[in-house]
């Protein structure tokens, strides 16, 4: 018996130094301090107690979530799509053709998108949702030009479209065409009437520029502290904004200072 004590110490020892169980290691830490860093406590406990899986389950599902700050509200899947192609198929209407826009707008294939909501368009020319959503996607491809008419022509017909999505898209269409005076006023307008952690911090971002430091203080201050008391899952859709808060707030020279 005492003999085999070394032997099973060096069994131990050889084990925890096997690259592949140090790998495995490394990435469980890394997913436990993500959980924790998006209070996401349940999932940091899984992870703990579940070496391996647990960590995996949570990278697939979570971690690797799209979270650009910009996607439209609500999950699509694969079965989704084939339903709606089905139909497209059988009935061939603007409105399937823009819902499976929306379908690939929400998994980020934005190329894809794009081609469902003009498909939508022959059919329909003047669908607001088709063409609110199809300037939304134009923005994420970076073509804030095409973008703008589609996106202002609808907030003229509707300036509350989509909750307020459609104004903050118009809004980033001006931000990116440097026409400045015109983004500031509208972005001011949707962060008095909403508590969209998007707006208020490009709101910030425009202030800071206009010399306004206490103004955007303000409003990165609200993001930060109001991601403190959100769900989880609002956390992690507006994490990319409280992320660009937190460094905006920290480049920012101390309250009163001149």
């Amino acid at each position: 018996m005492f003999y085999s004590l070394p032997t099973d110490w060096e069994s131990l020892h050889r084990l925890l130094l096997n690259p592949l169980v140090l790998l495995m290691t490394g990435f469980q830490l890394w997913m436990f301090i993500h959980a924790v860093r998006q209070r996401d406590w349940l999932w940091a406990v899984f992870i703990m107690i579940g070496w391996g899986l647990s960590a995996f389950i949570y990278f697939l599902n979570v971690y690797t979530a799209k979270s650009t700050g910009f996607e439209l509200p609500g999950t699509q899947s694969r079965a989704r799509i084939r339903e709606l192609k089905s139909q497209i198929h059988h009935l061939d209407n603007a409105y399937h053709h823009y819902r499976l826009g929306d379908v690939h707008f929400q998994r980020g294939k934005y190329a894809e998108a794009e081609k469902w909501y003009r498909a939508a368009l022959e059919r329909e020319p003047n669908d607001i949702d088709a063409r609110a959503h199809l300037g939304q996607c134009l923005m994420r491809l970076k073509r804030p030009a095409e973008a703008r008419p589609l996106l202002e022509g609808v907030c003229r017909e509707n300036f509350k479209h989509d909750f307020g999505f459609s104004l903050m898209a118009y809004a980033e269409a001006l931000t990116a065409l440097n026409e400045t005076d015109a983004a500031f006023d509208i972005w001011k307008h949707v962060v008095e009437n909403n508590s969209y952690a998007r707006a208020k911090v490009q709101f910030a971002e425009l202030c800071i520029k206009k010399q306004q430091p206490d103004a955007a203080r303000t409003q990165l201050k609200d993001v930060i502290n109001d991601d403190n008391f959100a769900p989880a899952y609002q956390r992690r859709r507006d994490r990319v904004w409280t992320s660009r808060a937190r460094s905006l707030l920290r480049s920012l020279p101390a309250a009163g200072a001149s």
